[in-house]
């Protein structure tokens, strides 16, 4: 079934080789940033952070392809430099910076601050928390788009 939001496209088209023709990726999903930062991952005791820090960059950069994110990269910083401190911090300002990337091409004012996503790690881990609501604010842009459905990038 088509979906009739002005914002979609047909499929998953990469801009043309000669930057003519409309840029488009794929729809985010939206996610509860509470349940993300306090819910799951107590749950899961911590696996699930991790898994969304893997999704997030995986939806980043499949929103916008000229973004050159490390979805792996990006956990195994965490798994394996998450002692560092220096890493991680690194790692979320990083994140911040792709979110407000995506949050400016989605045609939105950019509200995501990278240095906000990484010192708000040391207040209870609420970058976490942070980071989704920035992202669901790109997910709001898209109203009754699906995850994973083309939508156009208006920058």
């Amino acid at each position: 079934m088509a979906d009739t939001h002005p914002g979609a496209v047909s499929g998953p088209t990469a801009p043309s080789p000669s930057g003519a023709g409309p840029l488009s990726g794929l729809a985010m999903k939206r996610r509860g940033p509470v349940a993300v930062w306090l819910g799951l991952t107590l749950i899961t005791l911590g696996i699930y952070q991790l898994v969304w820090y893997f999704k997030i960059h995986k939806e980043l950069q499949e929103f916008d392809r000229r973004q050159d994110l490390k979805p792996g990269g990006s956990v195994l910083v965490l798994i394996f430099l998450g002692w560092t401190l220096i890493a991680p911090l690194i790692s979320f300002r990083n994140s911040g910076q792709a979110i407000a990337d995506a949050q400016r091409a989605a045609g939105l004012p950019v509200t995501c601050s990278p240095a906000t996503s990484m010192w708000l790690m040391f207040v209870f881990g609420l970058n976490v928390w942070y980071m989704q609501r920035q992202l669901n604010l790109i997910v709001g842009a898209y109203p009754g788009v699906v995850p994973g459905a083309g939508v156009s990038l208006p920058v």
